[in-house]
């Protein structure tokens, strides 16, 4: 048989240009086109020149006959390879027992306690007689319904009976001291911070190719150690309260931190008030449990002449606290990627904290040396019952008023 005299570089060139724009389909029916435009043996020099079997270029030819092809179907039916889990039907059964999360625990299983990526799963089931590749693992767990996901917190331990009941009485007290013009404060301990040129999370702009120069390891600076933030935020005012402290997050830490900031701000905000609100958390160094904090409230309502209710939130509940949303995410959004050299550093960027909302900060330094470990005993606590802590009704163990006047006993207060 002659062949046709074609240029086959010409022909290869050109097949080469327009095969990236083509899918399956269109690229056999222009296999096809070329080699019935040739003639007898076109195939075979079609075939040559675009580096395919000449049957692909006679399947071309062919489906130039047909009137009506198939709408949407870019490979005839039943072409291609048939899928693995046709092929092997224990497949599925192999990968499904290898992701499945109630054999994390298993001891018998290889992956128990390893990441689930595609490759590690491919080479278990290859090594268990399941030849597959990572993207066909990839393809079977999407269509079985498997996702790429992170852990998701939404777990919070046994819920207690009466939290729903106390998030409704913190929200009514809230409420009252507002009309009644008296302030509300949210108060907690932002994550303490190491002082140094140590890796800040997030990113910052920077000259391209210009990262800035950190610190490999974070071992804490002898001389600047680590800061201790602890912030009141007023949500009446939407204005937020940092006394950095460089010692322990104690009771007197905690008191101490309020007692700045009604001396700084609060008193100037409102003047003529004589009692306070304060909503906190159950735990750390304001949790309802512990004595000293209390004891150094109630030294802090005798100092002011101030009536503080304290209202803490129900455990498990620590990130329904409105500081965290309010103050402290705007502080992390603030100095992100931005490592806090030192105490100047910290209190600069606290300051320069705002948001669209109207949010302004102020912050001040606290060198002060907070002793450990102190003990406040059941005498103690008995006599600061007996004149300044009256707990509420409705769980006294989370709603208690310190009152200024240490004198003389005084009945629970109305609530």
């Amino acid at each position: 048989m002659t062949l046709p005299v074609v240029d086959s570089d010409l022909v290869a060139a050109r097949l080469v240009l327009i095969r990236p724009h083509l899918n399956e389909r269109a690229w056999r029916l222009l296999l096809g086109a070329e080699a019935t435009a040739l003639g007898r043996g076109g195939i075979k020099v079609i075939a040559a020149a675009a580096g395919v079997h000449p049957d692909t270029v006679a399947a071309g030819v062919r489906e130039l006959d047909v009137d009506e092809p198939i709408p949407g179907r870019v490979r005839r039916p039943g072409a291609g390879r048939p899928p693995k889990a046709v092929t092997n039907p224990d497949l599925l059964a192999a990968l499904d027992a290898l992701v499945d999360p109630l054999t994390r625990a298993d001891p018998q299983s290889p992956l128990r306690w390893t990441t689930k990526s595609t490759t590690k799963l491919a080479a278990e089931l290859t090594a268990r007689g399941h030849q597959v590749s990572a993207r066909t693992v990839a393809k079977l767990l999407k269509q079985a319904g498997y996702s790429l996901q992170a852990n998701s917190k939404t777990l919070e331990g046994n819920q207690h009976p009466d939290r729903d009941a106390q998030f409704n009485y913190l929200n009514t007290q809230v409420v009252r001291f507002q009309s009644c013009g008296d302030p509300v404060i949210s108060v907690d301990t932002k994550k303490k911070e190491l002082v140094g040129n140590f890796q800040a999370a997030g990113r910052e702009w920077e000259p391209a190719g210009s990262p800035r120069q950190v610190k490999v390891h974070d071992f804490a600076d002898k001389q600047l150690g680590k800061i201790a933030p602890y912030g009141v935020y007023d949500i009446t005012a939407n204005t937020g309260w940092v006394n950095v402290g460089t010692d322990a997050d104690t009771g007197a830490f905690a008191v101490e931190s309020i007692r700045r900031w009604w001396t700084t701000m609060g008193a100037a905000s409102y003047p003529g008030s004589d009692k306070l609100l304060i909503t906190a958390d159950s735990g750390g160094s304001n949790g309802s449990r512990l004595r000293l904090w209390k004891t150094e409230l109630a030294a802090l309502a005798t100092e002011t002449g101030l009536d503080i209710t304290v209202c803490h939130l129900p455990p498990g509940t620590s990130k329904w606290n409105k500081i965290e949303h309010r103050l402290f995410c705007a502080i992390s959004r603030n100095w992100r990627g931005r490592p806090l050299e030192s105490h100047e550093v910290v209190i600069e960027t606290l300051r320069a904290t705002t948001t669209s909302t109207g949010l302004t900060v102020n912050a001040e330094l606290d060198t002060t040396t907070y002793q450990r470990g102190i003990k406040i005993t059941d005498k103690q606590i008995a006599a600061l019952q007996a004149t300044q802590l009256h707990r509420h009704e409705f769980h006294g163990d989370w709603n208690y008023t310190l009152t200024a006047d240490n004198t003389t006993t005084r009945p629970t207060p109305p609530i």
